[in-house]
């Protein structure tokens, strides 16, 4: 019996993380549809600003409450999920607590997992509480209607099962030990410490040891089976942040918020414009044809960068960002938010199509329009708010613009009002309709 319960047991750890590989693999794929982007400069900076932003949640805590519940969910389930180690081993082997050999040092981290897992069951229902029942704005938009509100749900959930099955899974062992059944107890006393669960432990205690057997074992299963369901369905939630914020924030932008990078396409028709023998598009002589010439600004998932790509699948859509938009705090569509979303939306459907034919091709569908509305992308400020307020450096705004440019340079689609200020600009210098040999009167003025 104990045999087929490790061959069972090493089916589905192989099958699970065999699926989490290949949904990895996935993202990665989905991710290098973009353009590349250089951001390998300055490693010493990056891997600071990752450890005090994705590990130290410095963003995190500029709301206290619920900042501070955070870390204590995150790093609360993280740490309790190291045993997970030790239910690999046992379950590969036969064992049982096989690291409970290391004596008072092992008391001590069952005792730590303990206690982090009660103060997680705690933040996690003031998570559902603040959700659910609290009239937060930024968990009332309507890009959280449906699954993103019950993915949200769906995994507050699930860290409420697992941190009680990992309570009842110690209660009844404990009341093994204390029963001295076979297989759970040791000469050497009480293996674990186990400051929580005790208090859970009279409910089992009148309880036949062949029930708590049955109990604890359940238990067991369904806590290490929990952790690779949940470990797969990061996929299709936005808790894959958990993993991504580490690589997200390390490829951030280091240069001024405010500062806009130059289009190389651009830049590359200027040096057209100047110099026409210097055709930048020009393939090499070897070369089986044409490159043909870059778009200007971008429509589709594959005009965007990678990094860009990158944010839309790390987006943990807390709404922080959104609440702190001028314009969608003015009533306007735009929420930076759901940019984010619907970017990962259309890059998820860029991959299924992909998944069942082997390679991409047209559906008739594209980001803009499609997703994202222009009416959304036009009533940003460029103000800069949500890549401030973002707790795992994702940058909107770098979206926005970038479809922006596409409006404005492949369509010639800008706003009335910004295509006065360019016209104006381009004949008078400046954006207003003034002479330019007026533009210094005001000077003269007294």
């Amino acid at each position: 019996m104990q045999f087929l319960a490790q061959i069972l047991f090493v089916i589905a750890l192989v099958a699970g993380v065999g699926l989490f590989i290949r949904n990895i693999r996935r993202i990665i794929r989905n991710i290098k549809l973009g353009r590349p982007v250089d951001r390998k400069d300055n490693p010493g900076e990056r891997f600071a600003m990752m450890a005090r932003i994705a590990f130290g949640q410095s963003k995190m805590v500029k709301r206290p409450l619920s900042g501070f519940l955070h870390i204590i969910v995150y790093l609360g389930f993280i740490i309790i999920n190291i045993e997970v180690l030790e239910i690999i081993i046992d379950g590969i082997f036969g064992t049982h607590r096989v690291m409970g050999a290391a004596g008072p040092p092992y008391n001590f981290l069952i005792g730590a997992f303990e206690i982090l897992a009660f103060l997680v069951l705690v933040g996690v229902i003031v998570f559902w509480t603040r959700r659910n029942i609290s009239n937060i704005y930024r968990f009332l938009g309507n890009e959280l209607k449906g699954w993103p509100k019950n993915d949200a749900n769906y995994i507050l959930y699930f860290e409420m099962v697992l941190m009680t099955l990992f309570l009842v899974m110690n209660a009844t062992d404990y009341q093994l030990q204390l029963k001295e059944a076979p297989y759970y107890f040791r000469e050497t006393g009480i293996i674990g410490s186990f400051p929580i669960s005790q208090f859970l432990s009279p409910i089992f205690e009148d309880l036949s040891i062949s029930t708590l057997i049955v109990i604890e074992r359940a238990a067991w299963w369904l806590h290490i089976l929990g952790i690779l369901f949940f470990l797969n369905y990061l996929y299709y939630s936005k808790h894959l942040h958990i993993l991504l914020a580490f690589p997200n924030v390390y490829f951030a932008k280091l240069t001024p918020q405010g500062q806009f990078n130059n289009l190389q396409s651009v830049t590359d028709e200027v040096k057209l414009m100047m110099d026409p023998e210097a055709d930048p598009y020009a393939a090499p002589a070897d070369a089986e044809e044409e490159e043909m010439p870059a778009k200007f600004g971008a429509s589709d998932v594959m005009d965007l960068n990678q990094v860009q790509l990158l944010n839309a699948y790390t987006c943990t859509e807390c709404g922080r960002c959104t609440s702190e938009c001028p314009a969608n705090r003015t009533g306007k569509k735009l929420s930076p938010r759901k940019i984010m979303m619907d970017t990962r939306d259309r890059l998820e459907d860029v991959g299924a199509i992909i998944n069942k034919k082997g390679k991409f091709e047209d559906d008739g569908k594209q980001l803009l329009d499609d997703y994202i509305l222009r009416e959304e992308l036009w009533a940003c400020t460029t103000c800069n708010a949500c890549v401030e307020a973002c707790p795992v450096g994702i940058d909107p705004l770098s979206i926005i613009l970038d479809m922006r440019r596409y409006l404005v340079m492949e369509e010639s689609a800008a706003p009335n009002e910004l295509a006065i200020a360019m016209t104006n600009i381009e004949n008078n210098g400046a954006p207003w309709p003034y002479n330019q040999m007026d533009r210094l009167n005001w000077a003269d003025e007294k």
